[in-house]
Parts: C-alpha cells; sequence; structure tokens
C-alpha cells in the first residue's frame, strides 16, 4: 500500500483527487472527518464496501484511499487485519492511505505494517512551487512560507496570521500532537513550540525554555517536546556537527522550523516591518535556508547539523553517508566566511557553498533540490 505522508494544508487530499481524476479504473475515497476516534468498526466497514464495489468490477483492479488515517486510534491495527485479508485471498484492491500526524502515522507502521507499505512524503512547498502557483517573490515567501492555502491571503497579514494558527497551529497541536500523546504539561509544550519557533535559526539552550516558566518543567520534559514538535513537521533542534556521537547529542541545539510562516507568525509583525529590520529580516532569510534543508531530511538519507567553535560557526552541515556539505548563509553584503574556512581546514567537507551575498543567489538555491547538491 502507498502512504501520503506529510504536514497539514500541504495538499495531500488535492493531490489524490487529482490522480483520482486521471485514473481508469473505479475507486471509493473516504475521509476519516467526523467519524469518532475511538471507532472500532468503520475501517472494516468502508473496506467491505470496497471489496463489494470491487466484485462488481471484475477483471479490473480497484483503489482504496482513505484520507487522515490517523483519525482512527490503532488504525493500522485495523488496516493490517483488512489488507491482509486481501492479499490471502488475491483481491485486487490497491490502497493509499494518508495521514498529516507524521508521529501517529510512523508509529502505527512500525507497529504492524512492516513490509506492507511504501512512503511519500509530500513536504512544504518549495520557494519554486509557491512562485509557480502563486507568483510569490523569494522575499514574500521568506516571509510567507510555502503553505498554498495560505498563499490567497498574504495581501491580509491579520487573515494570513488568523490561518496559521488555527488550521496549522492549532489543528496539529490539537488533533495530531496532544490528542493520543501524553502530555503532562500542556502549558511547557505550548511554550516550547513558542520559543523554539521564534528561534528558528539560532541556538535555544533547553534550561532557557524552562526558565520561562519558572520551574513549571524538566530539561528532560522540554527536551522530549522538541522532539514531539520536530515529529509533528512543526520545528525542529538541530544537533551540532561533530565526529564524536556524545558531543552531538549534549550540545545546545539550534532551532530550526519546517515552513518559515510559524516563524513569520511569532515575529508579531506585518511584512512591510519585518523586512525594513535588517536583524530580523537576516533571521528570517536563514531560517528560510534551513527550511529547505530540513524538508529533504525527512526520509532519513539526509541529515541537518550546524557548526559552531568558540566564534566561528557555520550555519548548515549537510550529512549523506560519507559526503558532507557545509552552507554558510549572507543576507549582507560582508563577504567574511572566516567558519567556513575553518571547518573546511578541520572536516574537509566535500562541498562546502555560500547562499545568498556573494554566493549563489538565494532564489536559486531555494529552487534546487536539496540533493542536488550531492551531485
Amino acid at each position: 500500500m502507498q502512504i501520503l505522508a506529510g504536514p497539514r494544508q500541504v495538499g495531500k487530499t488535492t493531490l489524490i483527487n487529482q490522480v483520482l481524476g486521471e485514473i481508469s479504473f473505479p475507486y471509493l475515497s473516504i475521509s476519516t472527518d467526523g467519524v469518532g476516534y475511538t471507532n472500532k468498526t468503520w475501517i472494516a466497514e468502508q473496506w467491505a464496501a470496497a471489496r463489494l464495489m470491487a466484485k462488481q468490477n471484475t477483471n479490473q483492479d480497484f483503489l482504496l484511499c482513505i484520507d487522515e488515517i490517523q483519525n482512527i486510534r490503532d488504525w493500522s491495527k485495523y488496516v493490517k487485519a483488512e489488507y491482509d485479508y486481501d492479499t490471502a485471498h488475491n483481491l485486487p484492491i490497491k490502497v493509499v492511505l494518508s495521514g498529516s500526524s507524521r508521529v501517529m502515522i510512523m508509529r502505527g507502521l512500525s507497529e504492524s505494517l512492516a513490509g506492507r507499505f511504501e512512503i511519500i512524503h509530500m513536504p512544504h512547498w518549495s520557494y519554486r512551487e509557491m512562485q509557480e502557483a502563486f507568483g510569490m517573490t523569494v522575499e514574500q515567501y521568506i516571509f510567507f512560507g510555502g503553505y498554498p492555502g495560505a498563499a490567497p491571503l498574504i495581501g491580509d497579514v491579520r487573515r494570513w496570521r488568523q490561518y496559521i494558527k488555527s488550521s496549522i497551529i492549532e489543528a496539529t497541536m490539537e488533533r495530531d500532537v496532544l490528542i493520543d500523546t501524553p502530555i503532562n504539561n500542556p502549558p511547557l509544550l505550548r511554550k516550547t513550540l513558542e520559543l523554539a519557533t521564534a528561534y528558528s535559526g539560532q541556538e535555544l539552550a533547553i534550561q532557557k525554555i524552562v526558565g520561562e516558566l519558572q520551574d513549571f518543567g524538566s530539561n528532560s520534559t522540554a527536551k522530549n517536546y522538541l522532539t514531539l514538535l520536530g515529529e509533528s513537521g512543526l520545528v525542529g533542534a538541530l544537533e551540532k556537527y561533530s565526529i564524536d556521537i556524545a558531543r552531538r547529542k549534549s550540545s545546545v541545539p539550534k532551532m530550526q522550523v519546517y515552513d518559515n510562516a510559524l516563524r513569520s507568525y511569532y515575529t508579531k509583525l506585518s511584512y512591510i516591518d519585518a523586512i525594513s529590520r535588517a536583524e530580523l529580516w537576516g533571521r528570517l532569510y536563514e531560517s528560510s535556508v534551513g527550511a529547505h534543508l530540513i524538508n529533504a531530511t525527512l526520509d532519513d538519507e539526509i541529515e541537518l547539523f550546524y557548526w559552531r567553535e568558540r566564534d566561528l560557526e557555520v550555519d548548515y552541515i549537510l550529512r549523506k553517508g560519507e559526503d558532507v556539505i557545509a552552507i554558510e548563509v549572507k543576507s549582507n553584503k560582508v563577504a567574511e566566511t572566516t567558519g567556513l574556512n575553518a571547518f573546511r581546514a578541520r572536516f574537509n567537507p566535500t562541498k562546502s557553498f555560500v547562499v545568498g551575498s556573494q554566493g549563489i543567489p538565494l532564489d536559486v538555491f531555494l529552487s534546487m533540490p536539496v540533493e542536488s547538491l550531492f551531485d
């Protein structure tokens, strides 16, 4: 079966509907919206309907699509039973499942469906996709990010901000993170999200997150919440690059959103105000590069780090197998690359790049598949 996995509001349902409009064989397409989370029979009922429809179309394949499968508790257990029945009886039913919660999708796949699926990762939209679909400039993409549903609202920042809050942040937290994950300290979880997102592109010590709530949580709890937020496709915590695994794990993490819209949401500023503030715009600029890179890590073939040694730093380090790529981001005209030079001397990376001033233009870099950097 095919698993279409990705964050909310990136067009998974739209893509499925487009495919259904092109195929020549029969199908049943359904969504779990409105189905009770604890409903134990819904999946079996839909599968039974699919088998009945398939029998009416002999000598043809039949496609069953279930959207937002994670909305059913223990979904993978029920899917396994139905899928194995079809396999044992040689029934020609092909299956596509989609889901927004990476936490719940991956948990279900690892628990019950080993050897029965392929994953199609659907990340946030790239600059090229947003430019071609909506005519976004690279400056607009830096601020508004890659949510296609939000693109028509960028002329009204108040409405755009409300969309990001309700359709992305709250929907992910309430329907993906909190629904089936034990959270002992919801205020700490939300504060972790707010601070990690606001600091995207910067290092942020776990102790600072906990300190904001005055003894309201522990370092280990906040660290676990950061992992959960990363698995939910909101914001990740990058480790410092090091040959020593122990040093990587103990390093101060660098925050990185998966979509710059989240970073801009927490600035509380308009697009015009943000672009006029050089320091803030530099942070957004760097964060947009990091967002482009972190979305390439979803299939686990590419790892993303940062590097710092005292006052020397490199913004992003990519690793794929034995290949290491160092990337320095320059949003201004300062061409100094002392940190990059130091990293080259110490680690001898496969390649190194400067993005922005005196290097690859940002719009060009954001239009490039990250995998192509390793070619």
